[in-house]
C-alpha cells in the first residue's frame, strides 16, 4: 500500500474522516472510438490504455476517468474516491460495522482499496490516492482590458480550451435520502444543499469544492453529468463555441447555477449524459462548517441562462 504524505487534518470536529477526493469516473462503452473522439474534442488529454481510455487533463498525470469497452450499452461501471494512508483501515472497520458486504475488485482492476456497493447499487472503491480535491478556491479571474485594447481575438485564432482538473460528478440515485446517509455514514462526506427530492450536492471533510458529488433522483443508478474546471467564463463560451463547431450542437448554457454558484456549460455525450465546462464554483475549506439548505427547486436550479432541454433530466442508462 502507497503511503500518502501530507496528511491533512480534518476539521475541528473531533474523531472526523473520510474520502479528501472523487479520485476518478469509469464508464462503460460498447464502442471506445465515439469516447476518443467526443474527451478529445472536449479537450481533454485522451490516452489508450489496452481496451480502454483514460482521461487526464493537459499537464497534470492524473488519470480524472477512465472509459472500458464492454461490448453492451453505456453504463457508469464504477466511481473511485481517494483517501489517506492513514484512514484507510479504519474507514473499511467504519464501513463493515455499518454492514455494508464488501466484494472483489472487478476484473481488469487493479486496488489498493476495498470495493463495495451503494444503496442503489453502484459499484464504489475507496483507495490510497493523492489528493485531487483542491486545498483552495480554484483561481477564476475576469481581468478588463485595459482603454485602447481590443481584448477579444479573431475567432479563427482564440485557441482551444484545456480543462484543469475534474470539478465533481453528479449521479442518478434511486432515493436521494439513502443516498445522503450514506455517503456520510460511510464516506464522511457533508451535505452542502439540497432540492427537495430532486437533487442534492456534498463536500469533503478535508476542503472540497461545494460539491465533489451530486446525486439527482432516477429509478436506476447511472451519470447524468461529469464536470470540469476552466479558468473563466470565457473559456465556458468558447469551449461551447468549439464543441458546436464540432457536431456537439446539444447542450445547455451559458448560464449561472445557484447551488454552488459556478458558471456553466453542458455539452451532451455520445450516450445522452453530459460533459460541463464549469467556473467559479464555491469551495469549502475544511475548517467551515458550511449550512446546508432545502432550496426550493424554482428558485435554486440557476440563475440565469436558457432553459434546459427536455430530455436534461432523462437517466438514458434506465431508458435503455
Amino acid at each position: 500500500m502507497t503511503a500518502i504524505r501530507g496528511y491533512v487534518p480534518p476539521t475541528d470536529e473531533k474523531g472526523a474522516f473520510g474520502v479528501h477526493s472523487l479520485d476518478q469516473f469509469v464508464l462503460a462503452v460498447p464502442d471506445l472510438a465515439p469516447a476518443q473522439t467526443f474527451y478529445s474534442n472536449f479537450g481533454l488529454d485522451v490516452q489508450e490504455k489496452g481496451r480502454s481510455v483514460v482521461l487526464n487533463t493537459f499537464g497534470h498525470d492524473h488519470h480524472w476517468g477512465s472509459v472500458v469497452e464492454d461490448g453492451k450499452k453505456k453504463r457508469l461501471h464504477h466511481l473511485s474516491f481517494g483517501c489517506f494512508a492513514e484512514d484507510i483501515s479504519r474507514m473499511k472497520a467504519r464501513i463493515e460495522g455499518n454492514g455494508v458486504k464488501l466484494l472483489d475488485p472487478p476484473a481488469g482492476f487493479e486496488s489498493n482499496g476495498f470495493w463495495f456497493r451503494d444503496p442503489a447499487g453502484l459499484l464504489i472503491e475507496i483507495k490510497v490516492a493523492p489528493k485531487t480535491s483542491p486545498d483552495r478556491k480554484s483561481d477564476a479571474a475576469w481581468t478588463p482590458a485595459p482603454e485602447g485594447v481590443a481584448s477579444a481575438p479573431n475567432r479563427k485564432i482564440a485557441g482551444v480550451v484545456r480543462p484543469r482538473r475534474l470539478a465533481h460528478c453528479l449521479i442518478f440515485t434511486t432515493d436521494i435520502d439513502k443516498a445522503i446517509n450514506f455517503y456520510g455514514q460511510n464516506l464522511g462526506l457533508r451535505l452542502s444543499d439540497r432540492s427537495a427530492n430532486i437533487v442534492a450536492f456534498m463536500h469533503g471533510i478535508y476542503g472540497s469544492d461545494h460539491h465533489m458529488i451530486a446525486f439527482a433522483q432516477s429509478d436506476a443508478p447511472g451519470l447524468h453529468h461529469c464536470s470540469w474546471d476552466v479558468p473563466d467564463v470565457n473559456q465556458v463560451g468558447l469551449g461551447a463555441m468549439l464543441m458546436a463547431d464540432k457536431g456537439y450542437t446539444k447542450g445547455w448554457g451559458l448560464g449561472r447555477h445557484v447551488l454552488g454558484s459556478n458558471f456553466f456549460h453542458y455539452v451532451q455525450d455520445p450516450w445522452g449524459s453530459f460533459c460541463e465546462y464549469s467556473s467559479d464554483i464555491d469551495y469549502i475549506p475544511k475548517t467551515t462548517q458550511w449550512e446546508a439548505g432545502d432550496h426550493a427547486p424554482e428558485d435554486s436550479f440557476y440563475l440565469w441562462g436558457p432553459n434546459p432541454p427536455d430530455d436534461f433530466v432523462i437517466n438514458y442508462e434506465a431508458a435503455n
